[in-house]
């Protein structure tokens, strides 16, 4: 895909965010695209930032991208040849315990937290840093054995055990929507995880006060999601096309 392909592509989803806030009469600026880098070339995922810093100088309001890795061993390989541009990475995938001091070099956030040992790990290695780390719990709300993520029963109590913790900053939930073609089972979904967060947030706990986030909703289902209150999209496909199977 060409530098130009990325950029209308990217142009396209930021267009249909704005379309989606007009229609939940709320404000574009609430919604803040993630690109999700998985598998994308170094050279893509540079057109990508250099396209949204070209349509923000423009006149273009939206905050700056994000950028997300699922894997650890691609955020090390491309964090350092795209650090001139300075990009903020989230980590979007299952992290090992083993991996997190590697991701902690690069990631600013890490959206998968979803057990008391991975948040517990990052509290360990993040009270050194000049800012707390920013996590997300991530929330399992479809119920499908395949997705990564507490169930969302038990995810006010875990986000609130997070938020507790020194060195992290509980910022918000995460999950990914059901795989259906049904837009109501998609949001109601999407729904269950707002209702956890409004939650966290009424809790009054310690640490509970930034927790307004709502990482949720894809390249398929951003318009849904955007509906039910999504604060960050994490989008892949729409922007770098289909992805190319990795071998092994």
């Amino acid at each position: 895909m060409s530098s130009d392909d990325v950029a209308r592509r990217l142009a396209q989803v930021q267009e249909r965010v704005a379309a989606a806030c007009a229609a939940a009469a709320r404000r574009p600026d609430e919604v803040r695209v993630l690109l999700a880098s998985k598998t994308m070339d170094v050279a893509t995922v540079r057109a990508a930032l250099l396209a949204d810093t070209a349509a923000r100088t423009a006149g273009a309001t939206h905050a700056p991208v994000l950028l997300g890795e699922n894997r650890v061993q691609e955020l090390v390989t491309k964090a350092p040849a795209l650090a001139d541009l300075e990009p903020t990475w989230h980590v979007i995938g299952p992290l090992q315990s083993n991996k997190v001091n590697a991701a902690l070099r690069w990631a600013a956030a890490v959206e998968s937290v979803a057990d008391d040992a991975l948040a517990r790990r990052l509290s360990g290695r993040a009270q050194g840093r000049e800012q707390p780390l920013d996590v997300w719990v991530q929330a399992n709300v479809s119920g499908e054995p395949t997705k990564h993520g507490v169930a969302p029963d038990a995810a006010a109590d875990l986000a609130v055990r997070v938020a507790a913790l020194p060195g992290l900053r509980l910022a918000g939930l995460m999950t990914v929507g059901a795989r259906s073609d049904d837009e109501r089972v998609v949001r109601a979904g999407f729904a269950r995880l707002r209702a956890v967060r409004d939650e966290v947030v009424a809790s009054g706990e310690p640490g509970t006060e930034h927790a307004h986030g709502l990482s949720m909703g894809m390249s398929g289902d951003l318009e849904a999601a955007v509906a039910e209150g999504a604060t960050v999209v994490r989008i892949g496909t729409a922007v770098f096309g289909l992805r190319a199977t990795p071998a092994g």
